[in-house]
C-alpha cells in the first residue's frame, strides 16, 4: 500500500482502502478486533466490553489545543473523542465518555464529513482519540474521506491496548500513532479490571506501530509522520517507568516521549489505597531522571 507524503497527501487507492475496511468490518460478526477478543457479533446488536455496537458513537470533535505541541501547531488539533473504551482503566479522566458509551451514533458518511469539516477549519491533523474499538468504523470513513479530499496527517491516539493485526489493517493510512505505554508489567485488577497482559500486548503493539511510520518527524514545529509516546507517571511506580523507557530506547533512542505528570485520583481510583494518592513532583522528576538514564533523547518532560 503507499504511503502518504510528508505533508499529508496519499496516493492509496480506493479499492485499496475499501479492501481494508471489509476485511475490518469482517472482525465485527465475532469480534476480535482488540486483545479483549469479546467474540459477540457487533453488526446484530451484541456488545462487548466497549459497548459499540456496528456505528461508532462521537462524543465530541473539534480544534482542540490541550494536546504536544508537536499537534497543536498554531490552528488546533482535530481531535474527534469516540464514546467507549476497550482499556476502561479505573483511574479514568474521561471516564464519562469512555466507561458509558457516551455520544452519538455516527455512520461512515458522518464521521467522514466530520473529518473534512475538521481540515477545513485549519486543523493540522485529525486525532482519533480511543479508537481501537471502531477501526472498522473508521476505515469506512476514510474510505468516503480520502477520495473526497482529506489531506492532513492522522493520528491513532489509542490506549496502548491494541491488536497487531488490527494495526496491519491501517498500515499506510496512520501518518502519526500516538499510543499510551501505561504498564511495564501487568498491575493488577486496582488498575485495568479484566486485564491481565497490558504490557506484553502494548510492546507488541508499539512495535508494529514503529514498524510502519518510523520515529516522529516534526516540519515548521509540527508532526508531520511517526511515533509519539505517552507514559503517565503513577504513584509509587518508579520501577513500571523504568522498564518502559528501557524498552523504547531499545526500539529507538529517538522514539518521542512525553512523560506526563497529570495522574489525578480519579474515578474509581479513589478506592484503591495504592493509587489513591497524587504523584509527587520528586517522583516525576525520577521518571523524567530514568529516561535519560535509559538513553531516550527526544522527551517531552
Amino acid at each position: 500500500m503507499a504511503k502518504p507524503d510528508s505533508r499529508g497527501a496519499r496516493t492509496v487507492s480506493a479499492s485499496d482502502i475499501t479492501a481494508h475496511a471489509m476485511r475490518a468490518l469482517g472482525h465485527l460478526t465475532s469480534c476480535d478486533l482488540c486483545p479483549r477478543e469479546c467474540g459477540v457479533d457487533r453488526t446484530g446488536g451484541e456488545l462487548g466490553v466497549c459497548g459499540i455496537g456496528r456505528d461508532a458513537r462521537v462524543a465530541s470533535y473539534g480544534p482542540h489545543f490541550g494536546e504536544e505541541s508537536v499537534l497543536v501547531g498554531r490552528t488546533g488539533s482535530g481531535t474527534v473523542f469516540f464514546g467507549g473504551c476497550n482499556l476502561l482503566c479505573s483511574f479514568c479522566q474521561n471516564h464519562d465518555i469512555s466507561h458509558h458509551a457516551a455520544g452519538t451514533e455516527t455512520p461512515p458518511d458522518r464521521l467522514a464529513a466530520i473529518m473534512l469539516h475538521l481540515q477545513a477549519e485549519g486543523c493540522c491533523n485529525i486525532n482519533l482519540v480511543t479508537p481501537s474499538h471502531v477501526v472498522p468504523q473508521i476505515l469506512a470513513a476514510l474510505v468516503i474521506a480520502i477520495p473526497a479530499g482529506l489531506r492532513i496527517p492522522i493520528v491513532y491516539n489509542s490506549g496502548g491496548y491494541d491488536s497487531v493485526e488490527t494495526l496491519r489493517l491501517l498500515d499506510g493510512l496512520i501518518d502519526i500513532y500516538m499510543p499510551d505505554m501505561k504498564f511495564h508489567r501487568d498491575e493488577g485488577d486496582e488498575y485495568l479490571p479484566g486485564v491481565t497482559n497490558y504490557g506484553e500486548v502494548a510492546e507488541q503493539a508499539v512495535r508494529e506501530m514503529h514498524r510502519q511510520v518510523g520515529d516522529l518527524r516534526v516540519e515548521n514545529g509540527v508532526a508531520t509522520r511517526g511515533l509519539l509516546v505517552r507514559h503517565l507517571v503513577l504513584p509509587r511506580a518508579a520501577a513500571n517507568s523504568a522498564g518502559i523507557f528501557r524498552f523504547l530506547a531499545l526500539l529507538s533512542p529517538d522514539t518521542y516521549v512525553n512523560i506526563m505528570d497529570q495522574y489525578r485520583p480519579m474515578y474509581r481510583a479513589r478506592n484503591h489505597p495504592r493509587i489513591g494518592t497524587m504523584v509527587t513532583s520528586e517522583e516525576y522528576a525520577a521518571a523524567v531522571r530514568q529516561a535519560r538514564e535509559a538513553g531516550l533523547r527526544r522527551i517531552d518532560g
